[in-house]
C-alpha cells in the first residue's frame, strides 16, 4: 500500500472536528473515510457523504465478517470503518484520515500498526469546560459529567504518535499540516511516489 493512513483523536470538545475540516480545505489527496452507521438519515445529510446509513442486522452482519477496522455502539446506534474501503483508497495511492475517538484509534492501531496517529488536546480544563457549557442550556451535573469523561478520554494521548495542542486554531491547524507533510515526505514515501523521477535521475541513460 502506497497511502498513508492518519487517524486524529480527541476528546468532546476539544475541536478536532473543525482542524479536521480546515485541514482538508488546505492539503490534497486527503480523504476522510465515510463511516457507516445504524442511526436514522437526518435532514440534509446525503446517504454515501456524510455516513453509509445501513440497518442495524446489515451492519452487525459485516461486524462478524469482520468488514470494520474499528467500531463502537454510540447511544444505541453502531458507527464503524469499512477495511475494504480503506484499503481500496490506501492501494490508490490515496492518503485516508480517520477522524475517530481512542478506542476507535487502538483497534485501527493493531490492524494498521504503521498507521500515523495524532491526538488533540486542549489548553486547559477552563477552556473544556467553557467549549462543553457553549449551548447554555445544559445541567451543571450534565457539564461535569462531559468533563469528566473528557479527562478519561484524554489520558490515553500517551498512545498517540503525535500530540496537538489546540490553543490557538490557526497554530493547532498549522502543526495538524505539519504532521501530515512531514510523513509524505520520508524516504519511503517519496521513493514509493516519485519512483521514475529517482530513477532517471540515477540512470539517466535508461
Amino acid at each position: 500500500m502506497s497511502g498513508l493512513l492518519f487517524v486524529v483523536s480527541a476528546a468532546s470538545g476539544t475541536g478536532k472536528t473543525s482542524l479536521v475540516k480546515a485541514l482538508l480545505e488546505r492539503v490534497t489527496n486527503l480523504h476522510v473515510s465515510v463511516s457507516h452507521t445504524t442511526r436514522g438519515q437526518r435532514p440534509g445529510e446525503l446517504d454515501g457523504v456524510h455516513y453509509h446509513f445501513t440497518s442495524k442486522d446489515h451492519f452487525l452482519a459485516q461486524v462478524k465478517e469482520g468488514g470494520f477496522i474499528e467500531y463502537a455502539e454510540v447511544f444505541g446506534n453502531y458507527y464503524g470503518t469499512s477495511q475494504a474501503t480503506v484499503k481500496q483508497q490506501l492501494e490508490k495511492g490515496h492518503d485516508v484520515l480517520l477522524e475517530i475517538d481512542w478506542q476507535g484509534a487502538e483497534q485501527v492501531r493493531k490492524l494498521f500498526p504503521e498507521s500515523k496517529q495524532i491526538f488533540i488536546l486542549p489548553p486547559s480544563q477552563f477552556d473544556l469546560r467553557q467549549r462543553l457549557s457553549n449551548r447554555g442550556t445544559d445541567a451543571v451535573e450534565v457539564i461535569e459529567h462531559r468533563l469528566s469523561c473528557a479527562i478519561t478520554d484524554m489520558q490515553q494521548y500517551v498512545n498517540f504518535d503525535y500530540v496537538i495542542i489546540n490553543d490557538d486554531f490557526n497554530k493547532a491547524l498549522h502543526d495538524l499540516e505539519s504532521v501530515i507533510n512531514a510523513n509524505r515526505l520520508t524516504m519511503l514515501q517519496q521513493a514509493r511516489r516519485h519512483q521514475q523521477l529517482i530513477e532517471k535521475l540515477l540512470h539517466p541513460e535508461n
